[in-house]
Order: C-alpha cells, then sequence, then structure tokens
C-alpha cells in the first residue's frame, strides 16, 4: 500500500510506551473544575448558580454566540460555586463551575438509541452535535458542529478522519481506533452524511499496525470509505498537511480546509458524533494519555471533564518526586503546567509527566543562519526571518512578509535549532501583540 506524506516535518522520539494498554475508566474525583472556556471561540454562558442540583449529562452552561460550545454537567451533585479556576490552555485564571459529585452519577436523560439514526438529515445531525457539546477532540476543540456546516458557497467533496496522532508520546486516538474502529467509522458516515461528501479516507499512520489492522477489519461494510496509510512524521496530522499528503491540494495562505473541498475531523471527534447522534449522548468524557517517565501509572484513560490533573495523577499510581515539567497535550505542541490544579478539557488529549532526566533545559543562542528550520517547515515559512521580526517588534510585517499568522506552532523549527532557539515561544508573543494592537 502506498504511503502518502508532505514535504518538510521532522522525525522526534516517539515514545509510543501506552500503544498496548487499553483504555481504563477512571473514578469520578470529589471535586470537578468545568471551565466555560473549553473551546474556540466565546466561552459558554453558565445555566447554573450556587447551590443548584445537577444531573450527569445536564446543560450546565449555553453557547454564547455562533462559534461557541455547550457544556454538560459530567456527574449527579451539587453547584458548589463558579470561579476562577486555573486554566491548562489560557495559563491564567478562568471561571469554572465547580461541582460536588453525589457518589449516584445519575442521568438528566440517559442515552437511549433513537430511530433511524442512520437516515438523519444534514440539519438533525449538526443540531444534535451543537446540543451534545462537541468539540474537536484533537486539539484544537473548534465547535464541531460549525465546522460539518460549511457556508453554501464551500461544497465539501472530501472528509478526512484524523487517525495519524503524530505527537510523541499520545495513543488515546490509536486505542481509539484499535477498540472503537466501528463507531469512528458511523461517525465519520455522519459527517459524510452532512456536508454531502462523496468519499472518506481514513488517515493512519503507518506505526500504528494493530489500528490499522481494526480499521481493515471494518471498512468493507462502508462503501466509499478508503484507508491511507501514512508516513510516520511529525506533523503528518496537521490538517493542511494531510490535506496535501492525500489530495496534493493546498489550502491556500490564511484559507481554511473547506477552501479546497475538504473536512478534517479528529478519531475520537467522530465517535463523539456518532454518540450524540445515535444516542444523544452529550459530551462529558473523553480519552486522554498519561505518559512520560515520571507517570507512574502511564496509560490510556476514559476521564470526566473537570478532573484535575492532580486527580488522574493520584488515581493512576502517583509521578515520581522527581518531576519537574508536566505538558498538557504532546512535546512538540503542548502546553507546559505551573499547577496540578487545571481541569481536564475537552481539548486534554494528554498528560505528560517529565523528570530532570528527560526535561532537559537549554540556553538560547544566536541564530547561525543554517537554514534548518526552512528546511523542516511545513508551512513553507522562513522561521528564522520570523523571529528576527518579532524581535525587531515589527509584528505586522511579520505577518505580512512571512506569514506569521500561517505558522501552526508545530515547533518543527525549534525541534531542529542548533541555537537551540524559541521559536514556537517568539510566535506566540507576536501573534499575541498583533492581537494587542488590532
Amino acid at each position: 500500500m502506498a504511503k502518502s506524506t508532505f514535504k518538510g516535518g521532522v522525525h522526534p522520539p516517539y515514545c509510543k510506551y501506552t500503544t498496548g494498554k487499553g483504555i481504563e475508566k477512571l473514578p469520578v474525583p470529589a471535586t470537578l473544575y468545568v471551565p466555560l472556556s473549553q473551546h474556540t471561540g466565546k466561552p459558554a454562558k453558565p445555566l447554573v448558580k450556587r447551590g443548584d442540583e445537577v444531573k450527569k449529562g445536564q446543560k450546565i452552561a449555553d453557547a454564547d454566540g455562533y462559534i461557541s460550545a455547550c457544556i454538560h454537567a459530567p456527574t449527579s451533585g451539587k453547584v458548589r460555586t463558579i470561579i476562577d479556576h486555573p486554566h491548562p490552555v489560557l495559563l491564567m485564571s478562568d471561571f469554572a463551575i465547580v461541582i460536588e459529585p453525589d457518589g449516584k452519577d445519575e442521568w438528566f436523560e440517559e442515552p437511549l438509541e433513537r430511530v433511524n439514526w442512520q437516515e438523519s438529515s444534514p440539519e438533525e445531525i449538526v443540531n444534535a452535535v451543537k446540543e451534545a457539546g462537541v468539540v474537536g477532540l484533537g486539539g484544537a476543540a473548534f465547535p464541531t458542529h460549525v465546522k460539518i456546516s460549511p457556508p453554501k458557497d464551500k461544497s465539501i467533496d472530501t472528509v478526512i478522519i484524523n487517525g495519524a496522532e503524530c505527537e510523541p508520546f499520545l495513543t488515546a486516538d490509536d486505542r481509539i481506533l484499535q477498540e472503537r474502529a466501528k463507531d469512528v467509522l458511523w461517525g465519520a458516515f455522519l459527517i459524510k452524511r452532512a456536508v454531502g461528501a462523496s468519499r472518506v479516507f481514513i488517515a493512519v499512520e503507518d506505526n500504528k499496525p494493530l489500528a490499522i489492522g481494526k480499521v481493515s477489519d471494518v471498512i468493507k461494510e462502508f462503501p466509499s470509505f478508503e484507508l491511507k496509510v501514512v508516513k510516520t512524521k511529525y506533523p503528518e496530522g496537521a490538517e493542511k498537511q494531510l490535506i496535501k499528503a492525500l489530495t496534493d491540494r493546498e489550502v491556500p495562505r490564511g484559507g481554511l480546509p473547506m477552501d479546497v473541498n475538504c473536512l478534517v475531523q479528529n478519531v475520537q471527534t467522530a465517535v463523539a458524533i456518532y454518540e450524540a447522534v445515535r444516542f444523544g449522548k452529550p459530551l462529558i468524557e473523553r480519552v486522554l494519555t498519561l505518559s512520560g517517565d515520571g507517570a507512574r501509572g502511564a496509560g490510556n484513560y476514559l476521564v470526566r471533564i473537570g478532573t484535575r490533573f492532580l486527580d488522574v495523577v493520584e488515581m493512576t499510581g502517583d509521578m515520581s518526586d522527581d518531576v519537574i515539567k508536566v505538558i498538557n497535550g504532546g512535546p512538540m505542541m503542548g502546553i507546559s503546567q505551573y499547577t496540578l490544579e487545571v481541569p481536564v478539557i475537552k481539548g486534554t488529549s494528554g498528560i505528560l509527566l517529565f523528570t530532570q532526566k528527560t526535561a532537559r533545559r537549554f540556553e538560547e543562542y544566536t541564530c547561525i543562519r543554517c537554514s534548518k528550520c526552512v528546511d523542516v517547515c511545513p508551512m513553507g515559512l522562513l522561521p528564522l526571518m520570523l523571529v528576527d521580526y518579532i524581535k525587531a517588534g515589527r509584528f505586522t510585517e511579520a505577518k505580512e512578509k512571512y506569514g506569521l499568522s500561517d505558522c501552526m506552532e508545530c515547533g518543527c523549527c525549534a525541534f531542529v535549532c542548533p541555537s537551540k532557539i524559541n521559536h514556537v515561544q517568539w510566535v506566540k508573543f507576536g501573534k499575541q501583540e498583533l492581537r494587542r494592537s488590532s
């Protein structure tokens, strides 16, 4: 089978230590911290107040605008308060609904199979996904109901289900494909139906043979579906790179996949869509990978949204005493945390714990103009020039001349840089200053 890929990229140590670890369900912790910001766009608007009793799956915050997503109670219990609480992505406190579970885990409306769900209209699919609060579970957390209802002038002919999972250490999507391949494909079927696409590609990197085997077994039941094995390379799972690899179409600068008639969804998102449409189940939990040399209970876990990192660590066997770095997500694009009090949110794909042995610190030196960053950039940018312009405070020129806004912050440039320049941090700073001045 021919293996597709894209130009650029790198080969970091993949460290997929937990690929053989089946998904385990963690218990509900003593307290849940459910942030109102768990998605791209406006934070959700709370529908509950202190002292309210809630049930599992009950909507506790509503989407506030077109690009927003509603949030549901992960379990039954009482709303203790709504407070500022540390956030794993915003890197500052943000409002969270604090729920004290009652131990009953009672549903507000128990998910039941809907009649003729396979024949749902596009409008019914979009509405079910919206009401379930589904967002992209690959990390970006873009509201899925928006993504699967493109403008009328943007036709979609190709749906790509992203099972590449190219980030080192992370294996949650791999396990989803191994254990729930048919559910993934049913989710893809519903996405295809919603957008009126003619074909579906299931993309999996070639370092996941068991997942490839499971998909191969069930894909025969889905006409117009095709398994695409892609080369193991980072960032193979990035939307634009995956589209290029599989269709040879290039998303234009500043454009979106819909501009080249494509739609990309993560495998866990496909499962969430399937559960929302077939059973009316809201997104209240997700599978994440716990790994790193400091994690004593490394594995793949089904975790309720709002569970603190601290609780995940304690419920899985604790961590080494010498852990010095905690990352939300993967090591290439993930975000270092300053506290374990942060909660699991819809976009939390992994929790990585690294000791001094692994989390090395580097001193940044002057750029030697070797152009290695240019060679590996999957977006075809000039990272060295971006950093130069940002350091000089010329943010608008960095955007207009060198495509600052097109940088997806994958970290390939920083990975290969002999001067250990923190390109991604500089890019984040430049984007922040652009937003500040706009």
